[in-house]
């Protein structure tokens, strides 16, 4: 059975998200935990005069947003026919939404956190969402990121750029593993350099690791050259018709600059292909 973490502020962004993580996991055993989380102590931070009683924030905060949670269930009952395998439960909170998350991470053992990100028409043309980009870069959890213009669609193709500079525990690629599995996918591995190279001894070993550890999937390796890795995802996902990108967050180089920008230009894939981030188990 997976726990997965549905962080909502009811939006029909974070209802995309959701949309899309119930398909995903359709063909899988799952608890799915959907969280709101109020920001109460920065507005009672802001007046001195304000004592914020457990009545107060009961009223104010807390009993609104399980009103809310309840329609939710509801238009989830009302738009999928639920599986039997999966159970939904709804959390309230009010603390900073970081420490939120970790707190519910480790509280109900969460395999994969299921968010929605915002793409060229986010707010000053921001890529990822604060709260998705937050949770990508400061929880330890395998993390969903679900564009705002993303449907599900069968995941026939899934793309891992990779630098073939393995800092993680190979382990750390089993949500790869289990997604090739449930879906008979094709795995397409994809290096990007900016300039012409051959692959140095180190890197050389690493490919062989990734090839013994798919060697019981589908998979192919793609080399591109491109000064702009953002460019060469663009024209990688365009050629292969990738439905899944999956990274390693500890490759910060990979990760940051396919990731994170303050332009979107004629970046698509933002906002249109969900990502899997992985991280390392502790």
């Amino acid at each position: 059975m997976k726990n997965i973490l549905l962080p909502t502020d009811f939006s029909e962004n974070s209802w995309n998200a959701i949309n899309y993580a119930v398909q995903f996991f359709e063909k899988e055993a799952c608890n799915f935990y959907l969280l709101h989380v109020n920001m109460v102590i920065n507005d009672v931070m802001t007046d001195a005069n304000y004592i914020a009683t457990e009545t107060v924030i009961e009223d104010i905060y807390t009993k609104p947003a399980k009103q809310q949670l309840r329609k939710l269930l509801k238009r989830i009952g009302a738009e999928f026919s639920i599986k039997e395998n999966h159970r939904f439960y709804t959390l309230t909170d009010y603390d900073f939404f970081i420490e939120s998350v970790r707190k519910h991470v480790r509280d109900k053992r969460i395999d994969c956190i299921v968010m929605g990100t915002k793409g060229a028409s986010g707010l000053k043309k921001i890529i990822i969402g604060s709260n998705t980009g937050d949770v990508i870069t400061k929880v330890k959890c395998t993390t969903l990121a679900v564009p705002e213009n993303a449907k599900f669609t069968a995941l026939k193709e899934v793309g891992f750029p990779t630098d073939f500079a393995l800092t993680y525990g190979i382990e750390t690629l089993k949500p790869i593993a289990d997604i090739l599995d449930v879906y008979k996918s094709t795995l397409r591995m994809v290096h990007i350099s900016k300039t012409k190279e051959n692959l140095n001894t180190e890197q050389k070993m690493h490919k062989e690791l990734l090839e013994d550890y798919f060697s019981q999937h589908q998979y192919s390796f793609h080399y591109l050259t491109n000064k702009k890795v953002e460019d060469a995802i663009q024209c990688f996902v365009e050629s292969r018709n990738i439905n899944l990108m999956c990274m390693v967050a500890k490759n910060l180089n990979y990760f940051q600059q396919i990731l994170f920008h303050s332009k979107v230009e004629e970046i698509s894939y933002h906002i249109e292909i969900p990502f899997l981030v992985l991280h390392e188990k502790n």
